[in-house]
């Protein structure tokens, strides 16, 4: 198994923070985001992982990676959001150029975790099929800047609409996904298309009406670091832990 990290955005919303430094690399109760992030997902059983960036913070993570063996920074050549590949584009990128031909983990570099997620891994080898990891958010006023999806009682996937305007459920999927290896030549094909190759989710809304995809609940606390509020919120429970 393999692991994607996509880190390849500019984080615009967080400047000055992250105007000469990389979100996933900021620090969250005295660690990088990222080293969050990863020792999170240590019991899934990937052999690797792949970080994508952008040439403007490629130097960064080469130097947070350069005591991590397992871990290789991908360079998408990218240096602007005018020109970004998008983060499904990204996943196609890191496909192509690591020739990858095993299951597959993609997380977003800025999503954080409060507890261990190996049990995802255990779901996802007996499934045998993709799984979008979900968390009920609590708020419906919130659901506007996420997806909202319905599920039938296997936990597949049997509605999903990206950005909803009106959504009647608090439950929605995050940038925690599993490709099986049988599934990765869709993504080539989703992209060759042309389909829209930013926001992971509408990769899943194009996916699940050609095969099943199931859903996970992620355990304790998830942190979207989007913001500053969120980033001080986690820097704060990380700091007491």
């Amino acid at each position: 198994m393999k692991i994607i990290v996509l880190a390849a955005g500019y984080a615009t919303r967080l400047y000055p923070l992250t105007l000469n430094h990389p979100k996933p690399l900021l620090p969250i109760g005295g660690r990088p985001l990222l080293d969050r992030v990863l020792e999170s997902l240590a019991g899934v059983g990937a052999d690797q992982t792949y970080v994508v960036t952008n040439a403007k913070f490629a130097p960064h993570f080469r130097a947070w990676a350069a005591t991590r063996p397992d871990v290789a920074v991908i360079d998408d050549g990218t240096t602007s959001d005018e020109n970004k590949f998008g983060a499904i584009g990204d996943i196609a990128f890191v496909l192509e150029q690591a020739e990858i031909d095993d299951d597959l983990v993609v997380v977003a570099g800025d999503n954080l975790f409060s507890d261990d997620l190996w049990a995802f891994g255990d779901f996802c080898r007996e499934r045998e099929a993709p799984v979008l990891a979900v968390y009920d958010v609590g708020d419906l006023a919130q659901m506007s800047k996420y997806n909202s999806i319905e599920t039938d009682d296997e936990g597949r996937i049997t509605y999903f609409e990206e950005k909803p305007a009106a959504a009647t459920s608090t439950l929605t999927g995050i940038a925690l996904y599993f490709y099986p290896r049988h599934v990765l030549p869709l993504i080539a094909q989703y992209i060759a298309e042309g389909n829209n190759p930013d926001q992971p989710g509408r990769l899943i809304q194009w996916l699940y009406p050609r095969t099943d995809v199931y859903t996970w609940r992620v355990p304790g606390t998830w942190y979207d670091i989007g913001s500053a509020e969120t980033l001080r919120e986690a820097d704060e429970a990380f700091s007491q832990s």
